[in-house]
């Protein structure tokens, strides 16, 4: 199986890649292929609402000239799409959220003059997220989100996982930090099928 890990930082080496890197590892360790996009490197156009999309069932059918006509072949491609972001104003980081809005409507082909099918119905997602406060009070409204888009899109949520920062004078990453995304990886590869 495949897993595609997006990555919504815009700091190549920040936190966030900090916490991909023992979760790709430990999917690797569980024969999982691997890929990882940084977002923040590729051309994602918000979404124009024009309903292009909506009229052939079998492809993207968005008219942008973006990056994401290439993002949605990989996440069909895909049995595991995990989305990995820092919260910024208790969602996520505004590369994503485009990505997120271009999906739905490209993926879902419901909002049409008839109701057609989800192209990715069946595939799992899940979050890995770091934030400055408690993640309850950090991730609580972005992973609600991921809930309802999942349930809307005939995906499997598999979880969350997030970690805080506690300041820009502190280390992130420390070895507890590493040992719960390494288990909630395994968790992950458990989950997959």
């Amino acid at each position: 199986m495949r897993a595609l890990l997006l990555q919504g930082s815009p700091r190549r080496n920040g936190n966030t890649a900090a916490l991909l890197e023992p979760l790709r590892e430990e999917l690797e360790e569980a024969g999982l292929e691997t890929e990882t996009l940084r977002l923040c490197a590729l051309d994602i156009r918000p979404c124009r609402a024009c309903r292009r999309g909506q009229e052939d069932w079998t492809v993207f059918g968005c008219p942008q000239e973006d990056d994401v006509q290439e993002i949605f072949d990989r996440v069909l491609d895909c049995g595991l799409l995990v989305l990995a972001t820092p919260i910024y104003s208790w969602y996520c980081t505004p590369p994503m959220k485009a990505l997120l809005d271009r999906l739905v409507y490209g993926m879902n082909k419901f909002y049409g003059g008839e109701k057609g099918p989800t192209l990715w119905a069946g595939k799992a997602l899940a979050l890995l997220a770091t934030c400055g406060y408690p993640p309850e009070k950090g991730t609580d409204l972005l992973e609600e989100g991921l809930r309802r888009y999942c349930r809307h899109s005939g995906l499997r949520y598999l979880g969350s996982h997030a970690e805080r920062h506690l300041g820009y004078d502190t280390v992130f990453m420390d070895l507890e930090k590493e040992a719960r995304t390494r288990a909630f990886a395994r968790e992950l590869a458990a989950l997959r099928e």
